[in-house]
């Protein structure tokens, strides 16, 4: 995972900056499975999106998005969800997504916020 996605995930999910390695390794293999099943042209343009998230903050905070405090973070992708262009924001909500899958997709955090969720169904609650 490179610094800017990990940086987006802890600006989506501010609890995953409590994350130890082993927990990173499995978001990153959760985000790597779902971007594995996708055509690489889409690959190509979420990275160009991760290079744009990462240097446009240049111009306001005269930063780049990995070197910003989580609030000027939250900031940037903010203004980028309602940026005018409409390629541009479907772009930021599939990282926000993205980062969100990543994170209450392991195991550890089903655990943590108590979801108890099977394919087997409410039989096997019982």
């Amino acid at each position: 995972m490179t610094p800017i996605f990990r940086a987006v995930v802890t600006t989506v999910v501010p609890d995953a900056e409590t994350l130890d390695a082993a927990a990173w390794s499995d978001v990153d293999a959760i985000i790597s499975g779902q971007l594995a099943q996708r055509p690489p042209a889409l690959r190509r343009q979420l990275g160009a999106l991760l290079g744009l998230v990462q240097w446009l903050p240049l111009l306001r905070f005269g930063r780049p998005f990995t070197a910003l405090d989580a609030d000027r973070r939250t900031r940037v992708l903010a203004a980028l969800e309602r940026a005018p262009a409409l390629l541009l924001r479907r772009g930021i909500w599939g990282l926000r997504t993205l980062a969100l899958l990543g994170y209450y997709a392991r195991p550890a955090a089903a655990e943590e916020i108590g979801y108890r969720g099977t394919p087997r169904g409410w039989e096997a609650r019982r």
